[in-house]
């Protein structure tokens, strides 16, 4: 069994369920909208939703990724950086909870917190302070944090400092690591194409892109931008949504299909289909059998409030994923 570790920023996502939409006027947040705000508009949005049921849950695109493959009985390692305070000893015992090793680095700077209201028609609005989890730098990386694991995981949104994805992956080539990536966000590979460009063609054997992302990086439709993709490294995923996902290795192509699910929020979807592909690609399975089982796990956390499934879901899913692979030999 392989051995993954990812990278990110660590956050704590606060759940906030409130009871009208007026409470998002109050703090000027466009509804379905992710804002990010200082640490003194962060304060005012938590303290006046006091009000309101919470619930905490570590946070971050790949910090849930890798809480999925912990939760699927996976070795698996973070690195990220977090703040002296409770906030950051919350997210540290949540990841340590699924078997995640944590390699964090404390800082002064409080722990980055993505407060989420959630409207009664469900819909998200985030107030997002990144807070300590930007502070992560290419000087925190060690070698012997690399030691031991078979695969790099890193979440698109630390483009925004290569020096910190270089570093992250010249470790891992030189530890004989796969090194796989997901690209965040379309708005955020307008931005940094080159960037991703030139990390991927020197780095990346394994890419994740929703449709958006693989347009905004290709110019193209799924199928099109999928053999564009796959040009650039070993295993290419383009996520469809409804429709499952497109996935080329060499010469193969495959599509893996989704069951019919009943949506109630896609926070995590993109995070958690990581974990079941990469699940299946650590254990040697057939792209399609990984294609399924990232589909299963998207399909799981779509049908909940948040990111994080409770022990009694992820048993179903267990045993689902183990039905997968009987009947895909």
């Amino acid at each position: 069994m392989k051995r993954i570790l990812g990278i990110g920023n660590a956050l704590v996502d606060i759940m906030t369920q409130i009871d009208n939409d007026s409470v998002l006027n109050d703090f000027s947040l466009p509804k379905g909208s992710m804002q990010l705000v200082d640490n003194e508009k962060s304060i005012q949005v938590k303290s006046g939703t006091n009000r309101f049921r919470k619930r905490l849950a570590s946070g971050g695109s790949a910090a849930n990724t890798i809480h999925g493959l912990g939760m699927l009985g996976m070795k698996t390692g973070f690195i990220g950086s977090v703040g002296k305070d409770e906030t950051g000893d919350f997210f540290e015992k949540d990841m340590k909870s699924a078997g995640v090793n944590t390699l964090l680095i404390r800082r002064d700077t409080v722990t980055g917190t993505a407060v989420a209201l959630i409207s009664p028609d469900s819909e998200r609005t985030f107030a997002t302070h990144l807070g300590a989890a930007v502070e992560l730098k290419a000087e925190d990386l060690k070698s012997e944090y690399f030691k031991g694991y078979d695969i790099l995981y890193l979440e698109g949104y630390l483009i925004f400092n290569r020096p910190l994805v270089e570093e992250a992956c010249r470790f891992a080539k030189s530890s004989g690591m796969k090194v796989a990536i997901d690209l965040a966000s379309y708005n955020v590979v307008e931005a940094k194409l080159q960037d991703f460009r030139e990390i991927i063609k020197d780095y990346v054997d394994l890419i994740f892109a929703n449709e958006e992302e693989a347009k905004a990086f290709t110019g193209k439709k799924p199928e099109e931008a999928l053999l564009l993709l796959s040009d650039l490294c070993e295993i290419a995923v383009v996520k469809t949504g409804s429709d499952g996902s497109l996935i080329k290795r060499g010469e193969e192509i495959v599509r893996a299909g989704t069951k019919k699910v009943k949506l109630k929020d896609t926070t995590g979807a993109g995070d958690l289909y990581a974990s079941g592909f990469l699940y299946g690609y650590a254990n040697g399975y057939p792209l399609h059998v990984c294609g399924l089982i990232g589909s299963l796990l998207a399909g799981n956390v779509i049908e909940i409030i948040g990111a994080k499934m409770t022990e009694s879901k992820w048993g179903r899913i267990r045993k689902s994923i183990q039905s997968v692979i009987k009947k895909n030999p």
